[in-house]
């Protein structure tokens, strides 16, 4: 692979797509916690920060408008850099909306999507109005129609694959992964090995990979900095799929499949540093922080 490729890191910490301002707070120390390095410029999208301002449903999506100039704020920075890799630090799943747009309009059908996720991200407007549950559907073009239109390269379903998805906790909002036939394979499946992605690969000839890595694919048992393991609450009452597998596993998958095809985009999602957000909230509440 060649080594003289122009990455950027993108920080953008976008919340309204799960209506969440933690998300904010977990994608700039998502930045921080980061390896750092000496040649890749940091660019950081603006995101409206005033949350005391309920969010509206525009056009049957929980803030649609804003998030929709977010993500042309987003296009403008990647028009402007012409970056080969992207390294996406956020923010709820929506951010790797227009980055893996940009790529797949670079990379054509060389480029694959890997989604490691404990959710599919697949629904439509009949489904949800969070914009963060249909980033994946809006990528193959069968989303919300307000976000389709703003995807410029639409990726085929044989190119997008599911890692660490659980079957069977899927929802009638997710019924899109079964009646499009998108491939996917379960935590239980890669604990030994990563070959039914390497498979998935090969067999679509891919050269490129924008990997979508949702921290709530992990286990809260192995990583506690995600929704399910928030404080107070447990794992087994939440509304939604728990993720099963562990991070060890999860680096051993990215680095088997970077060996047959180039990693080109990571966006980290969902960040939530439990401790870390309830200390600054604390601390904010204490007077000599507020002079």
């Amino acid at each position: 692979m060649a080594q003289d490729k122009k990455t950027i890191r993108l920080l953008f910490p976008q919340w309204q797509g799960g209506n969440n301002p933690d998300y904010v707070f977990g994608g700039e120390l998502l930045a921080q916690i980061a390896p750092k390095s000496n040649t890749d410029e940091t660019f950081e999208v603006e995101v409206d920060t005033d949350f005391e301002k309920k969010l509206e449903v525009e056009n049957g999506l929980t803030g649609g408008d804003v998030i929709s100039e977010q993500m042309e704020k987003t296009a403008a920075i990647l028009e402007e850099q012409q970056p080969d890799k992207i390294i996406i630090f956020g923010g709820d799943c929506s951010m790797d909306q227009v980055p893996f747009d940009y790529l797949s309009g670079k990379y054509g059908d060389k480029l694959g999507i890997l989604w490691l996720d404990a959710h599919p991200d697949i629904a439509t407007k009949n489904d949800s109005t969070n914009v963060h549950e249909m980033v994946a559907a809006n990528l193959l073009g069968k989303g919300a129609p307000q976000f389709v239109t703003e995807v410029k390269n639409p990726v085929s379903l044989s190119h997008m694959m599911y890692a660490g998805l659980i079957e069977k906790d899927l929802r009638d909002r997710d019924k899109l992964v079964k009646e499009l036939n998108v491939r996917f394979v379960g935590p239980d499946e890669l604990k030994g090995n990563s070959r039914p992605i390497i498979d998935w690969i090969e067999e679509n000839k891919i050269e490129y990979l924008a990997v979508h890595f949702d921290l709530d694919v992990l286990s809260p048992k192995d990583f506690r900095s995600i929704y399910p393991a928030e404080p107070y609450t447990k794992a087994e009452d939440f509304p939604a799929a728990v993720g099963e597998m562990k991070l060890v596993e999860v680096v051993r998958v990215l680095n088997d499949v970077s060996v047959k095809a180039d990693i080109v985009g990571l966006g980290i999602a969902e960040h939530l540093p439990w401790d870390a957000i309830n200390l600054r909230k604390a601390l904010s509440e204490i007077s000599i922080f507020n002079n």
